[in-house]
């Protein structure tokens, strides 16, 4: 079950077919997680997406971190 989006994280079904991504980009929840599970560190990240921030990022992962758990937000 997919949690509801928590402040900070959009779906929309017309951007990334309605993946979760940080509100306002196209970047996708699971491209955060993805770079950081390959070792990219936040810094690294901020580098690559320099529209958004840490606080962004962060919150892509509390989200992930709702959704692991089975927790709606």
């Amino acid at each position: 079950m997919m949690a509801e989006p928590m402040p900070g994280i959009e779906t929309d079904p017309n951007v990334l077919g309605g993946k979760p991504t940080i509100g306002g980009t196209r970047i996708g929840v699971d491209l955060i997680l993805e770079k950081l599970g390959d070792g990219e560190t936040i810094d690294e990240i901020l580098v690559d997406f320099p529209r958004i921030t840490r606080e962004q990022v962060l919150t892509a992962i509390r989200y992930a971190t709702q959704l692991v758990r089975g927790v709606s937000a």
